[in-house]
């Protein structure tokens, strides 16, 4: 079983799965987080030029590799072993011994074919299957950027050791437990631990106080990954000494039973009470009518070997392998043939929008005052907002930077000049700029979401008319935002002010009293083949349900 798996079935909340963690992790992790960068860098024997190879190698020894440990994989003698130790094999085998102490040789030859046939096939498809899986997995590297005596370079975060300094930007994954030294407007989703979808912001001070490792806003956590902003940052704690690896030690592993083995158990539990029931019967029957007992206790024996569906495991066996070759041949791997069943049998799909059903990539479609009128100006204000802002790389960004005519058209390099930027975070929803024009003035430009977009501004601007937003009809405002969404389009927001005392630092206080340009509209074109795939699964029964977080 999965470690992501576990913690589904496990870790209802933060405060449960903290219940689980060992009580030394959780000590620890508290002290790292209310101590000075000094303290932390002297206790671990680091420095911010990284850790010495003389502390790496006393480090291995002592923590081994940062892997976490997962589900060892099932042994080819075990995985052999449980394809026998089934109920329907095991009565087949019974009845293998019955009929060859009764020399019916014929029909312990055929029974016992049927047995081996159907085990061994399950053991190669399986173990196929698995080895498969391996290769892929081994495919898939992480790296860290760390410094080590001084230079920088990328390892695999199998060679961290506690003491390495590295470096965290956005979109990277947490390779260990760290605790942060330095930080910039630093944002990590820690949904895999808390449940929370969104992202906490992180620092770097000391804390005091802390009960709670999840709460501390200075550590990083394995399983997590940066949203946006940079950091640097110390490892602390790597491979099961980490806080999801303390978790996952500390939970049960069991395997949930499938419908399709459920309901072969039970018809085999069936078979078993028939012939339970049947057999004795019928052996009194014939031994009271007939006075032959040993004529009786034949039949009885014939009785319970046509009861036996002995061609069952080798049909059941033989169609699932077909089914699971099939899917190999459209690049799916089938490890437990049973699944095979349970794919067949869905009638609820539950699947992602963006890159499952659509491209994975926005295009910017539509740039439109609040009338639905298109407004070249707004066009502008937005390439400017996102050619000069430096944090979190998106979608949405890159779709308007490739109007590259706007660049030429503007002269930006020449003509504009960047000033400050306050960073995008999820509480605001929305990021500025400000730059300066080629008349010398500070313009603070910013987009973002359209709810919290309208609480800032006061004023909108309609075919260069600067009108106030209480004087425009409320059914104006929402109507194109509106339409845009239920005809499928992301929609940002657009605004600017004139700031008439230039400075030379902004902050999230000078998002204030804008003027509303407009709207960015956004298209993630579906694929072409979705279409097809969503009729014909509709055609077979299967219900889908789309999990996104879009409008």
């Amino acid at each position: 079983m999965s470690l992501v798996k576990k913690l589904l079935q496990n870790s209802k909340n933060h405060t449960q799965a903290n219940s689980n963690v060992s009580p030394q992790i959780t000590e620890k992790l508290i002290r790292v987080a209310g101590q000075e960068t000094k303290e932390i860098l002297h206790d671990f024997h680091s420095s911010l030029k990284g850790i010495s190879q003389q502390n790496i190698v006393t480090q291995r020894i002592k923590h081994g590799f940062n892997e976490v440990a997962n589900e060892p994989p099932t042994k080819w003698w075990a995985r052999l072993l449980g394809n026998i130790f089934e109920p329907l094999s095991i009565l087949l085998l019974v009845l293998v011994i019955v009929s060859f102490i009764t020399s019916d040789f014929k029909a312990t030859t055929m029974i016992l074919i049927m047995v081996v046939l159907s085990v061994i096939l399950r053991f190669f498809q399986e173990l196929k299957a698995d080895k498969a899986a391996a290769n892929l997995k081994a495919m898939v590297k992480t790296v860290a950027h760390v410094i080590r005596e001084g230079k920088k370079k990328d390892i695999d975060i199998k060679y961290l050791v506690p003491g390495d300094i590295i470096f965290l930007s956005a979109g990277d994954m947490l390779p260990a437990d760290v605790r942060l030294l330095e930080s910039k407007d630093l944002f990590v989703n820690q949904a895999a631990l808390t449940g929370e979808s969104v992202p906490a912001e992180k620092h770097a001070q000391p804390l005091t106080n802390l009960k709670n490792p999840l709460e501390a806003n200075n550590l990083c956590f394995l399983g997590t990954n940066v949203e946006s902003g940079t950091a640097t940052a110390m490892v602390v704690c790597i491979n099961n000494d980490t806080y999801l690896g303390s978790l996952a030690k500390a939970l049960d592993t069991f395997e949930t039973i499938s419908n399709f083995d459920l309901g072969i158990k039970k018809f085999t539990w069936l078979i078993i009470s028939f012939i339970l029931v049947m057999v004795p019967a019928v052996f009194l029957i014939n031994g009271l009518s007939k006075d032959d007992w040993f004529e009786a206790f034949l039949f009885s024996l014939a009785v319970t070997v046509g009861l036996a569906p002995e061609m069952l495991p080798m049909i059941v066996t033989v169609n699932l392998s077909k089914g699971a070759l099939d899917m190999a041949k459209r690049k799916v791997i089938v490890r437990h043939l049973p699944a095979i069943q349970n794919f067949g049998a869905m009638d609820i799909l539950c699947t992602d929008k963006t890159g499952t059903l659509t491209e994975g990539r926005v295009i910017l479609e539509k740039y439109l005052d609040i009338y639905g009128k298109e407004d070249k100006n707004i066009l502008n204000y937005a390439y400017l907002n996102s050619y000069y802002q430096t944090g979190l790389t998106n979608l949405i960004d890159a779709a308007v930077l490739k109007h590259k005519e706007v660049e030429k058209s503007l002269g930006i390099k020449k003509s504009y000049q960047k000033v400050d930027e306050i960073p995008f975070d999820f509480v605001r929803r929305r990021l500025s700029v400000v730059v300066k024009d080629p008349t010398g003035q500070d313009v603070l430009i910013c987009k973002g979401a359209v709810e919290e977009m309208l609480k800032i501004c006061t004023q909108v601007q309609v075919e260069n008319k600067i009108i106030p937003l209480n004087k425009i009809d409320q059914k104006f405002r929402t109507e194109v935002e509106t339409k845009l969404n239920t005809d499928g389009f992301r929609v940002v927001t657009v605004a600017y002010k004139l700031v008439t005392d230039n400075k030379q630092r902004y902050s999230v206080a000078d998002e204030k009293d804008l003027i509303l340009l407009g709207f960015l509209a956004f298209l993630d074109p579906p694929k072409e083949s979705a279409a097809l795939a969503v009729s014909e699964l509709k055609k077979y029964g299967v219900n889908i349900k789309v999990l996104t977080g879009d409008n």
